[in-house]
């Protein structure tokens, strides 16, 4: 049996992050994940990072390679798309408002791994084992032992689960989670459209669920943008079984002309809704971060940057703690204790929202729309609540700020 300083199950990007974070902390890293099959279709999702997780990309040496692909974000619309009685005008939060050139940037998710993976394998502490994943995880009273697929073990003071809301790290940890679905599927793509999005990603604040529309790079003949159109189940399904010309066509009406003609599209997914939480973010030697500890319906672009901001704070706990003992209760504690308010907060706010959504009450539609108009009458409000909604709670990572 092998053992190592870390183990991070789990190489999407919050297991990538994860492990960089940790190995400039300091610490031998040995990231195990599950190689793609041949042929499998590329993932077309996008993730709208803010900038203190750009900043960890810039730390990790990942942001280089991610220039070329990732586009600013220079705005954020919300427009009511509902049949609501007192409908909420159109709110654009610009990141001048707040001393900001850009909120983040969006980079495509099969980039982002790449990237992460390229500046993780230029550490000298990093392994990567990316071949059939692991098989079982056994905590023990001073360290945790990992199966691999294509056998043999790996043993850790501490193992890091980053292996998505069905985690069988956690799982093993006896960490119990509360779950729930919604009736709704999430259709991402890309497309290509001729009317330039300047920047701006788009939420469409409908009954049946948010449709947005996140800015991506020009490539010489057009804008792209990146899709996530949440819809009820059966409509969804029925979207899905729509050719390339029948789908844009529906698009097209969907975004009420707001990007012009829409041309080429990538491959579409859709993704059923859930949500997931947990009381504790560690527990027996084992830590989790981004989905693996919370799951969120894709609203406001909260998911991945919680994940990020997971993989940052894991590395200040470790490094601040007086325990030799990487992997000890009060680690975790400390760690569980400095996440509980950025990610309960986030979990109830995306819940809400899209509950509130779902339900096409009046008084709830009524609460929403006078939100909306408060807002755009006081600047001062709407400056306090871009802030809150771009970081977390308290104090930012140390990998996450400005240098």
């Amino acid at each position: 049996m092998e053992n190592s300083g870390v183990i991070v199950i789990g190489t999407g990007p919050a297991g990538l992050a994860t492990a960089g974070a940790l190995a400039l902390a300091g610490l031998a890293v040995t990231i195990v994940g599950q190689r793609p099959p041949d042929g499998a279709v590329a993932d077309q999702r996008t993730a709208a990072l803010f900038n203190g997780s750009i900043q960890l990309l810039r730390r990790l040496g990942a942001w280089p390679a991610l220039t070329a692909t990732a586009e600013a974000l220079k705005g954020i619309r919300i427009i009511d798309d509902t049949d609501a009685w007192l409908k909420a005008p159109e709110l654009l939060f610009e990141a001048h408002e707040v001393g900001l050139t850009e909120f983040g940037f969006n980079i495509p998710n099969a980039a982002l791994v790449e990237a992460l993976t390229a500046a993780l394998r230029q550490l000298p502490n990093v392994r990567i084992n990316e071949r059939g994943g692991v098989v079982n995880v056994e905590p023990t009273t001073d360290c945790v032992h990992v199966t691999l697929a294509e056998g043999g073990k790996l043993s850790a003071p501490l193992v890091v689960a980053a292996d998505g809301r069905n985690s069988l790290a956690r799982t093993a940890a006896g960490i119990t989670t509360a779950s729930w679905s919604y009736p709704q599927i999430a259709i991402t793509t890309r497309f290509r459209h001729t009317r330039p999005h300047g920047g701006i990603s788009t939420e469409f604040h409908r009954a049946a669920g948010p449709c947005t529309v996140v800015p991506l790079p020009h490539d010489g003949t057009g804008d792209w943008s990146s899709l996530v159109w949440v819809e009820r189940t059966a409509i969804a399904e029925r979207l899905m079984s729509f050719d390339d010309t029948a789908f844009c066509a529906a698009l097209s009406d969907r975004l009420h002309g707001l990007l012009g003609r829409i041309g080429d599209m990538a491959p579409r997914r859709g993704f059923p809704l859930g949500g997931l939480a947990t009381k504790t973010l560690g527990a027996n030697r084992i830590a989790l971060v981004g989905e693996a500890g919370h799951v969120l319906p894709p609203i406001g672009a909260q998911g991945l940057n919680l994940g990020m901001r997971d993989a940052a704070c894991l590395a200040d706990c470790i490094v601040a703690t007086a325990d030799r003992d990487i992997g000890s209760a009060a680690v975790l504690d400390t760690y569980t204790a400095a996440r509980k308010s950025d990610v309960s907060t986030r979990t109830t706010a995306v819940d809400l929202m899209n509950r509130s959504l779902l339900a096409d009450v009046l008084p709830v539609n009524l609460a929403r729309g006078f939100g909306v108009h408060v807002l755009r009458a006081l600047p001062a409000l709407k400056r306090q609540v871009m802030a809150v909604g771009m970081q977390q709670p308290g104090k930012l990572p140390s990998l996450m700020q400005p240098t």
